[in-house]
């Protein structure tokens, strides 16, 4: 093992919504990791949607938080150190120190929801990354930090060869549960069409797998154009801007005139935007089918429930991923970064003491997914 720092810099939520604060950290020592666990060095992180709603407070009611936290949940990193036990990935892959690794959060393995219902993400015992108390072993559970520790049983997947650091960063959150949005839905046949809400990350990157289905149509609903440029570029067969269609009855329009009245077989719901849910109900087509997996929270809007009944949807409600669904996702990265250029994604890299102008930029819509680089000055 590489020698270690006895400390190491973390960015810590100590207050909703107010500055993050650059804390050092201790590091646990070799001899402190439990069977199982793993220390990592945090190469890159990138920030995700829900850290700005992590650090505003809003998925308190959700998820609740233990204060102060590290905040941060979508990394990748390197093995520098290894608990008892052994030193194998999640699918059978053998694991040194030096390679590249992408973790989930904890999930029991022994609770009905593991168990009997086999959906790990909705495990009742779950500890997630960024909502644990870093003032307490093993202090670095979050991504915005230098190191991580990795729970012992946290699923854990090696980095293939060839995907970018900050691809795999992004695919550790973003992708796969877009990967997981896709395997709860099913089948999406060539002849169907398909709605993606949203043109962050999540809807990128779920209009980059629809169309790697080969869907016949394929119809992204979001902002800024800047973003809708990517969309197209990755395979949207058309765009509509809620900005210059503001209105949801406008959009409502437009759908319907792209598709010949009809509606769309699949929406996906990525956006995060509360009125969101009723206006994709709206886009679905009689039997259609409807994944909503951006509605964190937020005021209550209203929907009318007769149009479930109308139209025999199914509605599927998705959260995070498991194991498989992280391996899948950089599966996919690895096989088509030749058709899509993952890393236009990215955007502005800040080191750990700009988290704060990070944080805002992406509240403000002014990035796509910015990077946080725990090493750099």
């Amino acid at each position: 093992m590489s020698l270690l720092p006895k400390t190491a810099r973390a960015a810590v939520v100590a207050e909703y919504g107010k500055p993050i604060e650059i804390r050092d950290l201790p590091v646990p020592r070799e001899d402190e990791l439990e069977p199982g666990a793993l220390l990592v060095r945090v190469d890159v992180a990138s920030i995700c949607g829900s850290d700005v709603h992590q650090w505003d407070g809003m998925t308190q009611t959700l998820a609740p938080a233990s204060l102060p936290i590290v905040l941060g949940h979508e990394m990748m990193g390197t093995v520098v150190a290894f608990g008892p036990g052994p030193r194998e990935d999640s699918i059978g892959q053998p694991l040194k120190e030096g390679d590249r690794l992408l973790w989930t959060h904890v999930y029991c393995g022994q609770c009905h929801e593991c168990r009997v219902q086999n959906t790990p993400t909705l495990c009742r015992r779950k500890k997630q990354y960024m909502r644990t108390n870093c003032e307490r072993f093993p202090y670095l559970v979050g991504g915005f930090a230098q190191y991580c520790y990795v729970f012992p049983p946290s699923g854990r997947v090696r980095i293939p060869d060839g995907v970018p650091d900050g691809v795999a960063s992004a695919a550790s959150c973003a992708l796969r549960t877009v990967v997981h949005a896709f395997d709860r839905v099913g089948r999406i046949e060539p002849h169907q069409r398909v709605v993606v809400q949203g043109a962050g990350p999540l809807g990128l990157f779920a209009t980059a797998v629809a169309n790697h289905a080969g869907v016949s149509e394929l119809i992204v609903v979001g902002a800024p154009e800047r973003r809708l440029a990517l969309a197209r570029h990755w395979g949207a067969s058309a765009v509509v801007s809620v900005e210059e269609l503001p209105t949801a009855e406008a959009r409502l329009a437009r759908v319907r005139e792209l598709t010949g009245g009809l509606g769309v077989d699949v929406v996906f719901e990525l956006s995060g935007a509360p009125y969101a849910f009723a206006e994709g109900l709206d886009f679905l087509r009689p039997g259609g089918r409807y994944a909503v997996v951006g509605q964190l929270g937020g005021p209550l809007t209203p929907v009318q429930a007769a149009l479930f009944v109308r139209k025999q949807a199914t509605i599927l409600g998705v959260q995070s991923a498991d194991i498989g669904q992280f391996w899948k996702a950089l599966e996919f990265v690895r096989r088509t970064s030749a058709r899509y250029d993952f890393e236009a994604m990215l955007t502005t890299r800040y080191p750990l003491d700009q988290i704060n102008d990070a944080i805002q930029n992406m509240r403000a819509f002014r990035e796509i997914k910015p990077l946080v680089l725990p090493w750099a000055s």
